[in-house]
C-alpha cells in the first residue's frame, strides 16, 4: 500500500498527511498516527523498510567514513614512516658515534655492514612500485593518446552523472528502488565503478597522498560514489550530495586544452571563470534543493518545502545578484544558514566575475572566426593596409561591372578591426567581401583565411606614411610571413621605394615568372611623368586604362564629353581568333579597328625559334614581320570585356559582311584549325617571296622583338635611306660604351656631382631650351623619391643621342647628392642648387622654354593635415604659372660662344651648344628651325591660336605636378569650374595631364591580379624598358653598369616608343582640316607602322570663336568618325627609326617642297646613288629659306647643326620671337624627325 508522505516527498502535497493501514486491526478502521509513523514510500513489490524509516544517514556514514578512514590511515602511515625515519636516523647516529670510538671494530665489521646494507634495499620491489607509479601518472596526464582519451572520458561521464541528477532530481530525496529495474541506477552504478578505477589511478600516481586525500575531485568522488553501492545494497535510493558531480565543470577548459581548441590566453580565461562560476552555481543550488526538501533533523524534517532543482537554481541566482524577489526563499534553519554564507561568497564572486565574463565576450575579436571556402568559387586574401579610402579604391575597381562576372571572394585581413565606414562598406558588399581580425604575420591566422586554397594574395602599402622604408619592411615580411607558409601561393604587392624591391628577390619562392609580381609605386609613379615629358597628357591617358570607369553621358558639346568618351575605355585581353592566323600584326589591328571596333596594340607572342620556342614574350605594335599564330593574346583597348570577345568569335566565313560589330558573336560553323605542319608552312612561302620579312628576331629584355629595318616590304621600296640594322652595328664603335650593360638605355662614365652643378650665372649664360626642369622640394631627412627611375625613361635607349632631352634638376644640394648616385651615369644631366620657389633659379634655367617643367616634393609625408601635404608643389606651381617673361632673350638666341655645362666635352658635336643643351630637339614636336620658317610663310598662320600678347606668361608653360591628396587638386588651377568633391580623374587639371597623383596607381592592384601582363605592358611603356634581368643587376651594384656596343645590346634599341604627332603640316596636314580619326589610323599604320591611340585636343577647339586657351585634354580611342582638328597633338606607337642617328634629313622638308606632288605614286623606287646628293640638296634649300625668311632682323649668329655626321657652322639671322609665340610653336612643331620618312618622290620634271 502507498503512503502520502509530506512535502518533502515529491507528489506536490501543501498539507502534511499521514495514513496507515493496520493489517492487525478492522479494515473499515482509520487511525490518526503520528508524524514520525511512515515516511518513505514503499510498495510490497519493492523491497524496502517496511517501518518506513529514513535511511540517509546510512549514505552519509559511507562517504563520512571513507573520507576520514583514509584520512586517518594516511595520517597513521606518515606518523608511522616519521617515527621510522627518526628512529633510523637516531640508529645511524649511535652506529657513527661508536666507529668513531672503535675504529679497529668499524673496519672488522666493515664488509659485514655494506653487505647488510645491500639486504636491506629490496631493488626489485621498489622498481616495480616506481613503474607502476609512473605508467599510473601518464595515464592520467594526458601525454599520450590513451591518456588523452581517459582524461576526456572521465569528464563525459562525470557530466553524464551530473545529467542523472537531474532526471533523478524530479523524485524523491529518498525512495525506495530496484537495482535491477531502474535503468538510472544501473547506468549511476557503471560511472561510479568507472570513476571508482581512475581513483585509484590518480592515488597511485599522486606524490603527496594527504593533498591528493584533500582535493576537490577526491572530496567529490567520496561523497558520490561509496552511496551508489549503498543504494544498491539497502535497495533504496538517496539523492543527497550527488550535486557535487558539477564541480567537475571547472577543468573544461583543461579538457579543451588537452583537445588543443583553447590556444588563447583570452579564450582560456573565458572559459575558466564561466565554469568556475556555473559549475559554483549549480553545486550551491544542489545542496538547497537537499535541505529544503528534507528539512531540519532537529525538527523532525518537518519544516521542509518541496522545491524543484530548478527552482532553487533560480533562487541562487537572484541572492547573488542581491535582487531577492521573495517569491523563492529558505525556510530551513540549514537552508538559511547555508544562504548567509553563500551570499558572502557569491556576490563577491558574481561582482568580479560576470563583469570580467562580459568584458571578455566584449573584446573577444568580432572578426575572429574562420573562413569556409565555397566550392566551384575563388578566393582571394587582401592584407596590409587596410583602411576606407584604400579599401573602398580597391573594391571600385575591382567589382566594377565592366569586368566579367567575378566570381571571387575577397577575405580581408588585418590585426585592427574596422571602424563604422569601413564596416558598412563592408555590409554593403557581404556578398563578395568578407572580413577577419588577424595578421599575416601569425600562421593560425593565414589558416584561418585558408591561405593555401586562396587564387592569390595582395598586399596594400601606405602610400602616405612617414617612413615609407619601414613600410616597405613590414610588407616584405608579410610576403616572407606567406610565403613560408605557402610557398605555391601567388603574392601581388605594392612597394614605395624601387630599391626595396631587390629584397624580394631574397625570398627562395619569390617567383615573377608564377605570377608573384611587385608594384613600385615610386617607379610607375616616376615613370608616368616621365612619359608625360615626352608625350604630354599620357600619364592621364595610360592612368585611366587600366582603371575601371563608368561612362559618364553628357549631351552638350563640351570638351568633357569627349574626355568622358575616352575614359570609358580600358584595357584587356582576349585571344585572337583563327581567322586571323598568318596575317601580320598590322592588317589586324586594322581590321580590328575597323570591323571589330577594337584597338589592338600589342600581343603575345612565342617565337619560333628553338631556342625561344617556350618563351612568349609581349610585343607592342611590332611590325610587318610578326605573323599572328594559333591561340595569340591580343591586348586591347575597349569600353567593356564583352567588346573585346568579338576578336575571339570572329569568323571570315561568317562575318565578313557584317557591319554592325555587335552583330558578331559565336557562329555554328567549325572553326579553322591550323595545324603546326600548315603554319609553318605558311610563313615559308611568306619566306620565300619575301626573304627579309622574317629574317631572325633578336629577343628584347622588355618583351619585345627587334624589327628590322627591312622587315616591310612597303618601308624597303619607299625608304631609300633607311640603313639595315647589320650595316648600323658594324658602324658602331664597339669601343666606346654608350649604352648600359642591357642596352636599354643611355650610358656614360660617372661623373662627379661638382661637374654637373651649374651656377644661377653659368645657368643663364647656356640658354637652357628645349629641355625638362625638375623641380623638387628636399632636404637631409626627406626620404628619397627615386630620381633614378624619372631619368630612365628619359634616356632609354631607343632615342638617338641628340634625341635626349638635358635634364635640369633645381632644389636642395644636400638632398640631391643623396640622390645623385643613382644619377652620376646619365648623360645631359645638370644640378641648379636652389629652390624651386625662386624667380630667379627658374628664369636662370628659362623655365619658359622648357619642354616639360615637373614639380615633386620628398616631403610630402611628413605632414599630418592631409590638405597641407601638397602645399610645397602647389605654391610652387602657382608662382610658375605668375610669372611673365619678355621677348628680350628670344627663341633662338644661342650662339657659338654659348655656355657648354660642366661635364660636357665642348669639342663634341653632340655636345655643342645646340646639339647639347640649347637646340634640344624634341621627339614630340622635330626640329625648331623648320617650324619656325614655316610658321613665317604667309597664310600658315595657325588656327584658333593668337600670338598678339607682348608678353608671355607662366600659364603656358608645360608642366606636371605630382600630388598626394587628391583633393588639393582644386588648388592648381584657379581658374577651372571643379567642385572640390569632385573625382580626380574628373577634373580638369588631370584630364589636361597638368596633375598626377599616386591615388591613380592603385586600380594596378586588380588590374594585375586579373591579367598579370597588364603590369608587364605597363612597366614596359612607362619605365623605358626595365627588365628583371636589370631590377636584378642593380640589386647588386645599385648602378648602372656600362656594356660595350655588340650586336646583342644594340637590338635592344629596336623597340616601340610613345610619340605624339602633329596634324598642322608633315605628312597627315591633309587629314588634320576636318578629316577623320579613322582614315588617319589606317594611313599611319599602313604607311608608317605607326599605331595611334588617342588625341590631344585644345579645351576649345570644339568652339567656333577663337580663344586664347592654350589648355589640352585627353581623348582616349576615338572612334572612326572623330573629326579632326589642325590643332590636335596624335598619340602613337612609333618604330625606332634607324635612320635618324645617321642622317637627320626632316620629311618635312621634301613634303614641304612636294606637297603639290604628294598626290603621285609614292612607289617609284629611288636610286641609292642619289642619296647624298639628295640630301644636300634639302639641307642647302632649307638653308636658303632660313636666311631669306630671316636676313632682316637680329645680328649674325654662328650656329650649329644637329646632324650627327656634320656639325659645321652656319650662319642665320635670327628674329627676336616672344616667348609666347615660342610655346604655342612648341605645340604644332613638325612631326617630321618623328616618323622614319618613306621617300615621296618629288617633282623634278
Amino acid at each position: 500500500m502507498l503512503v502520502v508522505a509530506d512535502g518533502n516527498g515529491s507528489y506536490g502535497s501543501s498539507s502534511r498527511m499521514s495514513s496507515n493501514i493496520n493489517l492487525n486491526k478492522n479494515k473499515d478502521s482509520s487511525v490518526s498516527i503520528s508524524k514520525m509513523d511512515l515516511i518513505i514510500p514503499f510498495s510490497p513489490e519493492v523491497p524496502c523498510d517496511n517501518n518506513g524509516q529514513r535511511m540517509w544517514w546510512a549514505f552519509l556514514a559511507s562517504s563520512m567514513v571513507t573520507f576520514f578512514g583514509g584520512l586517518f590511515i594516511i595520517l597513521l602511515w606518515r606518523t608511522l614512516k616519521y617515527l621510522w625515519t627518526v628512529c633510523c636516523h637516531c640508529n645511524i647516529k649511535n652506529k657513527e658515534a661508536q666507529k668513531v670510538n672503535n675504529p679497529m671494530n668499524s673496519q672488522a665489521d666493515g664488509p659485514t655492514k655494506n653487505q647488510n646494507d645491500k639486504e636491506d634495499v629490496p631493488v626489485s620491489e621498489v622498481g616495480w612500485m616506481t613503474s607502476v607509479k609512473d605508467w599510473a601518472g601518464v595515464m592520467i596526464s594526458a601525454q599520450t593518446l590513451t591518456g588523452r582519451v581517459l582524461v576526456v572520458l572521465v569528464f563525459a561521464l562525470s557530466i553524464g552523472a551530473l545529467g542523472i541528477y537531474f532526471i533523478d532530481s524530479s523524485d524523491p530525496i529518498e525512495s525506495c528502488q530496484n537495482f535491477y529495474k531502474d535503468f538510472t541506477l544501473q547506468i549511476d552504478m557503471a560511472f561510479n565503478v568507472f570513476f571508482l578505477l581512475y581513483f585509484g589511478l590518480r592515488f597511485i600516481a599522486a606524490n603527496d597522498k594527504l593533498w591528493f586525500w584533500l582535493e576537490v575531485n577526491s572530496v567529490v568522488d567520496f561523497f558520490t560514489v561509496p552511496p551508489v553501492f549503498v543504494s544498491v545494497y539497502l535497495n533504496r535510493s538517496w539523492l543527497g550530495l550527488r550535486f557535487l558531480r558539477a564541480l567537475r565543470l571547472i577543468q573544461f577548459s583543461e579538457i579543451l586544452q588537452f583537445l588543443n581548441i583553447l590556444k588563447t590566453s583570452n579564450s582560456i580565461k573565458l572559459v575558466n571563470l564561466c565554469s568556475i562560476f556555473i559549475s559554483t552555481w549549480l553545486t550551491a543550488a544542489g545542496f538547497i534543493h537537499l535541505v529544503e526538501n528534507s528539512g531540519d533533523p532537529w525538527e523532525n524534517f518537518q519544516n521542509s518545502q518541496p522545491l524543484s532543482y530548478w527552482e532553487c537554481v533560480y533562487l541562487l541566482m537572484v541572492t547573488m545578484s542581491t535582487v531577492g524577489y521573495g517569491d523563492v526563499y529558505a525556510r530551513t534553519t540549514l537552508g538559511r544558514l547555508f544562504m548567509v554564507f553563500f551570499i558572502l561568497g557569491g556576490l563577491a564572486m558574481f561582482a568580479s566575475y560576470v563583469p570580467e565574463i562580459i568584458e571578455l565576450i566584449g573584446n573577444r575579436k568580432k572578426y575572429g572566426g574562420s573562413y569556409s571556402a565555397v566550392n566551384g568559387r575563388k578566393h582571394i586574401v587582401v592584407c596590409g593596409h587596410i583602411t576606407l579610402e584604400s579599401v573602398s579604391n580597391f573594391l571600385k575597381d575591382f567589382l566594377h561591372k565592366d569586368r566579367d562576372d567575378v566570381n571571387v571572394e575577397i577575405v580581408f585581413l588585418h590585426n585592427i578591426s574596422p571602424n563604422l565606414e569601413l564596416e558598412a562598406l563592408f555590409k554593403r558588399h557581404f556578398t563578395q567581401v568578407e572580413f577577419y581580425q588577424g595578421s599575416v604575420l601569425n600562421p593560425h591566422d593565414l589558416a584561418r583565411v585558408k591561405i593555401e586554397s586562396a587564387d592569390a594574395c595582395l598586399i596594400l602599402a601606405n602610400k602616405y606614411c612617414a617612413d615609407p622604408d619601414a613600410e616597405d619592411a613590414s610588407n616584405i615580411m608579410r610576403v616572407i610571413s606567406i610565403k613560408n607558409y605557402h610557398p605555391k601561393i601567388r603574392i601581388i604587392t605594392q612597394m614605395l621605394q624601387y630599391h626595396n624591391k631587390a629584397h624580394l628577390l631574397n625570398i627562395p619562392s619569390w617567383n615573377w615568372k608564377e605570377g608573384d609580381d611587385a608594384i613600385c609605386l615610386a617607379e610607375l609613379k616616376a615613370g608616368f611623368i616621365a612619359q608625360s615629358c615626352l608625350a604630354q597628357g599620357l600619364s592621364t591617358m595610360l592612368a585611366n586604362l587600366f582603371s575601371m570607369r563608368s561612362y559618364i553621358k553628357i549631351e552638350e558639346d563640351t570638351w568633357q564629353k569627349y574626355y568622358l568618351e575616352g575614359v570609358a575605355n580600358e584595357m584587356y585581353t582576349e585571344y585572337l581568333s583563327s581567322a586571323f592566323v598568318g596575317l601580320s600584326f598590322p592588317t589586324v589591328c586594322e581590321l580590328c579597328y575597323v570591323k571589330l571596333k577594337l584597338l589592338l596594340i600589342a600581343i603575345e607572342y612565342k617565337s619560333e625559334q628553338r631556342e625561344s620556342r617556350s618563351r612568349k614574350r609581349i610585343l607592342i605594335n611590332p611590325g610587318n614581320h610578326v605573323k599572328m599564330q594559333e591561340g595569340t593574346l591580343g591586348f586591347f583597348i575597349a569600353s567593356d570585356a564583352k567588346e573585346v570577345k568579338r576578336a575571339f568569335f570572329y569568323c571570315k566565313a561568317c562575318h565578313d559582311d557584317i557591319t554592325d560589330p555587335k552583330r558578331i558573336k559565336k557562329c555554328g560553323c567549325k572553326r579553322m584549325t591550323y595545324s603546326k605542319y600548315k603554319f609553318n608552312g605558311y610563313v615559308r612561302s611568306l619566306e620565300d617571296e619575301h626573304p627579309s620579312t622574317l629574317s631572325p628576331k633578336k629577343k628584347q629584355r622588355n618583351g619585345g622583338m627587334r624589327n628590322s629595318p627591312n622587315c616591310s616590304p612597303k618601308m624597303t621600296r619607299h625608304d631609300p635611306l633607311l640603313i639595315p640594322g647589320n650595316e648600323q652595328i658594324e658602324n658602331m664603335d664597339t669601343s666606346v660604351k654608350r649604352y648600359d650593360s642591357t642596352g636599354m638605355f643611355h650610358w656614360c662614365p660617372s661623373n662627379d656631382i661638382e661637374k654637373a652643378i651649374l651656377t644661377r650665372s653659368e645657368a643663364s649664360m647656356t640658354v637652357l631650351s628645349g629641355h625638362v626642369v625638375v623641380c623638387i622640394f628636399g632636404d637631409v631627412t626627406s626620404a628619397l623619391v627615386g630620381l633614378r627611375n624619372l631619368v630612365m625613361p628619359l634616356r632609354a635607349s631607343n632615342f638617338h643621342y641628340h634625341e635626349l632631352k638635358p635634364i635640369v634638376f633645381v632644389g636642395s644640394l644636400d638632398y640631391l647628392k643623396r640622390e645623385w648616385e643613382t644619377l652620376h651615369n646619365f648623360p645631359k644631366v645638370s644640378i641648379l642648387p636652389g629652390t624651386p620657389l625662386s624667380r630667379a633659379d627658374l628664369r636662370a634655367v628659362n623655365i619658359n622654354l622648357c619642354d616639360m617643367c615637373v614639380i615633386l616634393s620628398a616631403n610630402q609625408s611628413n605632414i599630418d593635415d592631409a590638405s597641407l601635404q601638397d602645399k610645397e608643389c602647389i605654391l610652387a606651381t602657382l608662382n610658375i604659372k605668375s610669372m611673365q617673361f619678355d621677348d628680350s632673350i628670344g627663341i633662338l638666341q644661342a650662339n657659338s660662344q654659348g655656355f657648354t655645362p660642366p661635364g660636357m666635352d665642348r669639342s663634341s658635336p653632340d655636345n655643342s651648344p645646340v646639339h647639347g643643351l640649347v637646340r634640344q630637339t624634341s621627339i614630340t614636336t622635330g626640329s625648331n628651325i623648320p617650324i619656325i620658317t614655316e610658321l613665317a610663310k604667309p597664310g600658315k598662320l595657325l588656327p584658333l591660336v593668337s600670338f598678339s600678347q607682348e608678353k608671355n606668361s607662366g600659364n603656358n608653360i608645360q608642366m606636371i605636378t605630382e600630388l598626394v591628396n587628391d583633393s588639393n587638386v582644386q588648388f592648381l588651377d584657379q581658374d577651372d569650374d571643379d567642385d572640390p568633391d569632385t573625382e580626380l580623374y574628373l577634373t580638369q587639371p588631370f584630364a589636361c595631364g597638368t596633375a598626377f597623383a599616386i591615388s591613380v596607381l592603385d586600380s594596378l592592384m586588380s588590374a594585375t591580379y586579373f591579367n598579370d601582363n597588364i603590369l608587364t605592358l605597363i612597366r614596359t611603356l612607362v619605365t623605358g624598358g626595365a627588365t628583371p634581368e636589370l631590377e636584378g643587376l642593380l640589386a647588386e651594384e645599385n648602378a648602372l653598369r656600362g656594356g660595350y656596343s655588340t650586336p646583342q645590346t644594340l637590338a635592344n634599341r629596336d623597340r616601340c616608343r610613345v610619340a605624339q604627332l602633329a596634324l598642322y603640316d608633315g605628312p597627315f596636314a591633309d587629314l588634320g582640316d576636318g578629316g577623320c580619326y579613322g582614315d588617319l589610323f589606317c594611313k599611319a599604320l599602313k604607311t608608317y607602322n605607326m599605331l595611334c591611340f588617342g588625341i590631344y585636343r585644345l579645351r576649345d577647339a570644339h568652339l567656333s570663336t577663337p580663344g586664347q586657351c592654350t589648355k589640352r585634354y585627353v581623348i582616349t580611342n576615338p572612334p572612326y568618325e572623330f573629326e579632326l582638328v589642325p590643332t590636335d597633338l596624335i598619340f602613337c606607337l612609333m618604330q625606332f627609326d634607324h635612320n635618324a642617328g645617321q642622317s637627320r634629313v626632316s620629311l618635312s622638308h621634301s613634303s614641304h617642297s612636294s606637297h603639290s606632288s604628294s598626290k603621285k605614286s609614292s612607289s617609284v623606287h629611288i636610286p641609292a646613288t642619289n642619296r647624298q646628293n639628295r640630301s644636300s640638296k634639302a639641307r642647302e634649300a632649307r638653308d636658303k629659306q632660313n636666311a631669306t625668311r630671316m636676313n632682316r632682323m637680329g645680328p649674325e649668329k654662328r650656329w650649329f647643326t644637329d646632324e650627327a655626321e656634320n656639325a659645321y657652322p652656319r650662319n642665320i639671322q635670327i628674329k627676336p620671337m616672344s616667348t609666347h609665340m615660342a610655346n604655342q610653336v612648341n605645340q604644332y612643331k613638325s612631326t617630321s624627325s618623328l616618323i622614319p620618312p618613306i621617300r615621296e618622290v618629288e617633282d623634278e620634271c
